[in-house]
């Protein structure tokens, strides 16, 4: 663990298999899920690396595989959403954990609990539900103890996040997505390279380092996995941007 980091050199997308976190690290975080976009210069960036690296490029996501497939418009990506439990490979093949019953009783006692606390917002997802409290903070522990109880009696994993908490299926996380991406694609015999900010991301700096790679953490310093570091989403695409175009010289 390393508290802070230096930026990473432009040579390290070089034979790389690039590996992108999504909110927090391409797009800045939102108040709700759905307020965010894909931009056109978000899309021309990937577009990019994508062509520049071959395709090996994955959005590794704790959104649904369909939610990044409709802000990217389709685009042929590799992705892996729901924190590893999906993925979807440029082909059309799919991957997708099973969804348990008892999700639907963990989202209706989290809609029921959020129905009286304005600004609480539950996000249904195919493998999860998650309540988010940025527009509501003073709901945050109620929220966290919430979300331990139903994990607790339900088995299934509590996920913290920033300023939410989620419960989902247990069995993978994004490390073990970069594990399986690492030899069921293009990405096979390449050095990987992750983006992340969030907890849930150091999976994936495990993962990458374990593989010879490295992890890149996106925003404050703090205790991470990484090597090396940016202070946010724009620099973030900013070395992006700069990194392809070593890439291509």
């Amino acid at each position: 663990m390393q508290q802070d980091l230096s930026p990473p050199p432009l040579s390290l997308l070089a034979d790389a298999a690039l590996f992108l976190d999504f909110d927090g690290t391409l797009v800045d975080l939102a108040d709700t899920p759905d307020a965010v976009m894909v931009d056109s210069a978000l899309a021309a960036i990937v577009a990019r690396l994508a062509a520049r690296l071959d395709g090996r490029i994955a959005i590794v996501s704790g959104r649904p595989v369909d939610e990044i497939q409709s802000l990217f418009g389709q685009r042929q990506l590799i992705i892996s959403g729901s924190h590893g439990l999906e993925i979807a490979l440029p082909d059309g093949t799919r991957h997708d954990a099973e969804r348990p019953a008892v999700l639907d009783r963990i989202i209706a006692e989290m809609d029921a609990f959020a129905a009286d606390k304005p600004g609480l917002l539950v996000e249904t997802k195919p493998l999860g539900a998650a309540l988010h409290y940025r527009r509501a903070p003073d709901y945050a522990g109620n929220s966290i103890a919430l979300a331990t109880r139903l994990a607790g009696e339900t088995g299934l994993h509590l996920q913290t996040g920033k300023m939410m908490i989620e419960i989902r299926v247990p069995g993978a996380d994004k490390g073990t997505a970069i594990d399986r991406l690492m030899t069921m694609t293009a990405m096979t015999g390449h050095r990987p390279v992750f983006l992340g900010d969030d907890d849930t991301d150091e999976p994936a700096m495990i993962a990458a380092t374990a593989h010879g790679g490295c992890g890149i953490l996106i925003g404050e310093p703090r205790d991470t996995a990484a090597a090396w570091r940016l202070p946010s989403v724009a620099a973030a695409r900013q070395w992006l941007t700069r990194a392809v175009e070593e890439v291509a010289a």
